[in-house]
Formats: C-alpha cells, structure tokens, sequence
C-alpha cells in the first residue's frame, strides 16, 4: 500500500479521506500520527490558497507526501458566506455547534438556501513542490433546522441536490459517495496519482 498523510488534525475528515481512498490501495495516516502539523495561518483569499499552504508546510515539516483540503460551504443568499471562513465562522476557538447555529440564524425568513460545499485538494512532495490541486463540489440547500448527528460541521443542515436528507442523516457511504471532498479526491486520483 502508499501511504499518504492527511495535513490536518481533524480526526473527522481523516476518517472521511481514509474510506475515500483505501480501496485505491492507499494507507491514509492523519498529521498527528507522523509528528504533529506545522503551525499554518489560513489567510488564503480562497480554499485552493489555503490548501497548498497547508499542504506544502507539512510535507517540509514531516518529510513526506503530503494531502491538504481546505473545504467549506458557501451559501448563494449571502453572498459566499461562510466561505474560506466555514471552520471559524462564529468566531476564533468556534465549534461546529456555533458555526451551524450562526448560520441558520442569518438564514431565518430567508427563502432561497441554496448552496454548494466546495474543497480543494493539495498534494505536495517531501521537498515542498506542489505536485497537485484539484477541486470538487456538491450543490443543495441549507435544512430549517439541524437534522441528523453524522458528519460533522455543517452537515446537519445541507441536504445534497436529489435527496431529503440532510448529511448528517445519510449512511456515511452515501455521503462519501457524493461529497465534494469524494468527488475532489476522485479528480486527484485520477489526475495526480494517475490511478483512475
């Protein structure tokens, strides 16, 4: 098996990678198996930004391949909202209870919730050369209320476009088969790893 290393903490999206991409013949290790990830400021102006500062520090700091995400929801009625600002939206040392709560706040009486999830991939070699972006999306709308404890983050509250359940409620199977970060991951496999 490959082995890949996920530049991020988040225990969540280290699972969600792993189911992705093991039955492509790669073992996927979190940052904090291989010495903990660097310190990153995401001051990127967008997710691809991001996801290559995050990518390029950790391959330098570990020494290995490294795979960065740097995903979010964006909301069409207010105008992009969240955005590159999704993990913090309630503000610094916000949790995805406080985040998804702010969110339907701005969204009451708001009629039109459509929007999409969006992540961009990153993958850069030991050496720092970004070897890699691809990008994936899932468009749907934004839920009244919070439906559904799998997943995490926001979705709760987003139902994909041709379902009735939200995120949170679909398998988890389900989920990884449509999500923007399955359908950024399957864009990488076949255009930087060349596997399918």
């Amino acid at each position: 098996m490959k082995t890949l290393v996920v530049a991020t903490g988040n225990l969540h999206k280290v699972q969600e990678i792993k189911q992705i991409l093991e039955p492509y013949g790669y073992q996927v290790l979190g940052a904090d198996e291989c010495g903990g990830m660097p310190e990153v400021v995401e001051d990127g102006a967008t997710f691809r930004e991001n996801a290559v500062k995050k990518a390029v520090a950790a391959a330098k700091a570990l020494n290995r391949t490294v795979l960065a995400d740097d995903s979010g929801l964006e909301v069409f009625a207010l105008g992009g909202e969240p955005g590159v600002f999704s993990a913090r939206y309630a503000g610094e040392g916000g949790n995805d209870g406080r985040n998804l709560a702010k969110l339907l706040l701005k969204l009451e009486g708001v009629s039109e919730r459509g929007a999409r999830f969006v992540c961009s991939i990153a993958v850069a070699s030991p050496d720092g050369t970004v070897l890699g972006i691809c990008e994936g999306e899932v468009r749907g709308r934004i839920a009244a209320e919070a439906h559904g404890d799998g997943g995490f983050g926001y979705d709760p509250a987003f139902i994909p476009d041709g379902y009735s359940q939200t995120f949170g409620e679909l398998p988890a199977a389900v989920k990884n088969s449509l999500s923007h970060r399955a359908n950024a991951l399957r864009a990488a496999l076949h255009e930087i790893f060349h596997v399918i």
